[in-house]
């Protein structure tokens, strides 16, 4: 069931927060700029760096053992990333010869959601209608629905235990006859699942620990500050507790997740859900700078840094055009960002005006149309006159190059509209000589 709140904002009340706006704006309108002008710059960089170490990468067939010939070279090379190392997780009897070890926790929560509606009224004044619905779903840290709007929900939410997430990696990786550091460990990927077999003793020991966490103790205040809270909370576990019974499994184990509950089929608000994954020994394909048994970044001409790992077998030529390929995305996503931060700050600047015609909301929605299409036009051609003089600096052959083109363009189009009126009238039909009057 939804909870409504209604809010109302005074026409001085607007105004205020409109000049704050504009002081919001600008901040969001230089952001945006400076978000343009330095991502062209990292692109450059970071695509000078890309070409760099491709054109001194040396490809190296067999890694099987340490090549004192390569060492300080950076070298492109595909092997079978290995390891000896058993990564444990204790409180769950998990023990796996594995890359990578990693436990997610999810809590079954209550979470509030908003959904707003203004309304603008006659005078200058505004009307705010917020709905406040509830949906129990699965998320990533649990919920304090302490401050939750509707009283039915709020302090509803619990846990029946906490477990930290987790994520380990093997301290010992090999790559042939090499040793892979940690930056090129994390980017080993492909999870399994992990077969969790936890004993019977453990089972029953995770039993009674929730059992016990559920007690209240009357000296602990951290997660409540008032009696009706604690009141609340000790009604709501022990009432929990009654349903349940002393007899209810409370911890379910099932391939790789551990589930702590009534019924993993139907999930009540507090439950626990912990899955854990691993990452095998699997063929990886590196590009990085050999320093003696292992290795580093390479380091450009220009300070950027660059190495990389794939998994499978893959050439180096696909290795550094997937390079090119994540920049290329990275660049235009950033570029995108910039422009929406200066078309939305140049919004908030020129929203004061369609505050001062609130008074009459027609005139204001007028206006707030008005100021929208404006603020995107100038914001596009704002940012476009950056990402312009940008790449007069940090690429200036093409941005010449362009500049030249536009120009000319220009150019071309007037003498084409001048010639275009000068045959105009040129080819004019003169008038009709005057009648002779009869």
């Amino acid at each position: 069931m939804a909870y409504t709140k209604t809010t109302t904002t005074s026409y001085g009340q607007r105004l205020s927060g409109s000049l704050k706006g504009i002081v919001g704006g600008l901040v969001m309108f230089i952001a945006g700029t400076c978000l343009l002008w330095w991502n062209e710059g990292r692109a450059v960089k970071t695509a000078k760096a890309i070409n760099e170490a491709q054109s001194v990468a040396v490809h190296v067939d067999d890694v099987s053992s340490v090549d004192p010939s390569i060492n300080g070279k950076l070298i492109h090379a595909s092997a079978f990333a290995d390891t000896k190392d058993i990564l444990t997780d204790d409180i769950f009897g998990v023990r796996e010869l594995a890359i990578k070890l990693s436990r997610t926790v999810e809590y079954y929560q209550w979470v509030e959601k908003t959904k707003t509606e203004k309304r603008d009224k006659i005078g200058g004044g505004e009307e705010t209608v917020t709905t406040y619905t509830y949906e129990a779903k699965w998320v990533g840290s649990p919920v304090n629905s302490s401050d939750f709007e509707d009283s039915e929900y709020r302090g509803e939410n619990f846990v029946l235990t906490n477990v930290k997430d987790e994520k380990q990696l093997a301290p010992t990786v090999t790559f042939g006859g090499y040793m892979l550091p940690d930056f090129l460990k994390v980017g080993i990927s492909g999870m399994k699942p992990v077969q969790v077999n936890m004993t019977e003793a453990q089972i029953a020991e995770w039993n009674k620990e929730i059992r016990k966490s559920l007690g209240i103790d009357s000296n602990d205040s951290s997660n409540s500050t008032t009696v009706e809270k604690l009141a609340r909370e000790w009604n709501r576990k022990r009432n929990w507790l009654q349903d349940v019974g002393d007899s209810t499994q409370l911890v379910h184990v099932k391939d790789n997740v551990v589930y702590f509950g009534q019924s993993p089929n139907s999930p009540q608000v507090g439950d626990v859900r912990v899955t854990i994954d691993k990452v095998e020994p699997a063929d990886v394909s590196v590009i990085a700078k050999v320093n003696g048994s292992t290795f580093e970044d390479y380091l450009a001409k220009n300070g950027e840094s660059f190495s990389r790992i794939e998994m499978g077998t893959i050439s180096a030529e696909n290795m550094f055009q997937h390079a090119h390929d994540e920049n290329n995305m990275l660049t235009w996503i950033l570029r995108l960002i910039g422009v929406l931060l200066v078309v939305g700050g140049l919004k908030a600047m020129f929203s004061v005006v369609t505050t001062l015609l609130k008074v009459l909301p027609f005139l204001a929605n007028i206006a707030d149309a008005g100021i929208g299409i404006v603020s995107g036009v100038l914001g596009i051609v704002w940012s476009l006159l950056v990402v312009g003089i940008a790449w007069l600096v940090f690429r200036p052959l093409i941005g010449i190059a362009l500049l030249v083109v536009a120009v000319g363009g220009i150019v071309f189009l007037k003498s084409r509209a001048k010639k275009k009126t000068q045959d105009d009238v040129f080819n004019a039909t003169p008038p009709p000589p005057p009648t002779a009057a009869r």
